[in-house]
């Protein structure tokens, strides 16, 4: 059963804003329909200190993405060719699951596309004895209608903020306009949970197509403690070798500038990445433990 049904009547969840009838079958960029798909699910490991602490993160991987990254590590289901068969119903259940294997938290993985489906699943979670905090880890190509809708139902926000070049967005994630999006909606989970509750995600990019120094520069004008993770873990993975400039992994003369312009913004809680972890993070979602070595 599908949860507020009209905001995937005409929808306007992402930044497309693409108006289309997922009731109806209509599909647009993100090629989801009306039903929730989860592709897997697990205790994960492997992100921040603070969200995955000592016994892992309740890590929840949905089908499908609003953005089209041609270098996305976790391309093998952001195109939704896995899917698991697990609908709503089965959200709940995993989430119930999750906490009783002592998970941290509750980590939505590209949820942006189901999120009104996921409000209710976390609504009936909640009457089932679910306690645990929610992270929303989201591109940060969130609409605002959707996040207001969440208001108060996630702890932890943990948004990615992509790119600073809007030309660098549309052609290697066909995202247009990201930046100002991914700004607005920063700006509204920072409203929702303070500097305390957001943490922002920044993959540095070869030959600086990111655009870290813009992105950072928002970050800092919006709070000093904003915590923000700064990774050096790329790898040219799914379409990247086609693309020269994205074709190899970062080096470190690449990434010590970004980190250190980071500290000169006064920016005070940063999560570096040592360059190993261009290897260490990589997701084979045809397995049950995507991240098992």
């Amino acid at each position: 059963m599908v949860g507020q049904t009209e905001e995937i009547r005409n929808c306007r969840l992402c930044g497309h804003r693409c108006g289309v009838n997922r009731l109806a079958g209509e599909r647009c960029l993100c090629r989801a329909g009306a039903d929730i798909e989860i592709a897997s699910y697990c205790l994960h490991h492997g992100e921040e200190p603070i969200i995955s602490g000592t016994q892992g993160s309740g890590t929840i991987f949905f089908a499908r993405c609003s953005l089209r990254c041609v270098f996305c590590q976790n391309y093998q289901i952001s195109t939704g060719i896995r899917d698991t068969g697990i609908r709503e119903t089965g959200l709940v259940e995993i989430m119930l699951e999750l906490q009783a294997q002592r998970a941290h938290n509750i980590n939505l993985v590209s949820p942006t596309h189901y999120g009104p489906q996921i409000i209710e699943a976390i609504k009936q979670a909640r009457a089932q004895g679910l306690k645990l905090p929610i992270v929303w880890n989201s591109s940060g190509y969130d609409s605002l209608e959707l996040l207001e809708a969440l208001t108060g139902m996630v702890d932890i926000y943990l948004p990615d903020f992509k790119y600073g070049d809007d030309e660098a967005a549309l052609k290697y994630s066909g995202a247009p306009n990201y930046f100002e999006t991914a700004k607005a909606a920063i700006f509204e989970m920072f409203r929702q949970v303070g500097p305390q509750g957001l943490v922002v995600r920044h993959l540095v990019l070869p030959n600086g197509i990111s655009g870290s120094r813009r992105v950072l520069g928002y970050l800092a004008s919006l709070s000093p403690e904003i915590q923000v993770s700064l990774m050096a873990q790329y790898s040219p993975r799914h379409l990247a070798s086609q693309f020269p400039e994205l074709s190899r992994t970062l080096t470190i003369e690449e990434y010590t500038p970004v980190l250190a312009y980071a500290e000169k913004l006064g920016l005070r809680n940063i999560f570096a990445q040592e360059l190993t972890s261009q290897q260490a993070y990589l997701p084979d979602f045809e397995r049950t433990e995507p991240f098992s070595k």
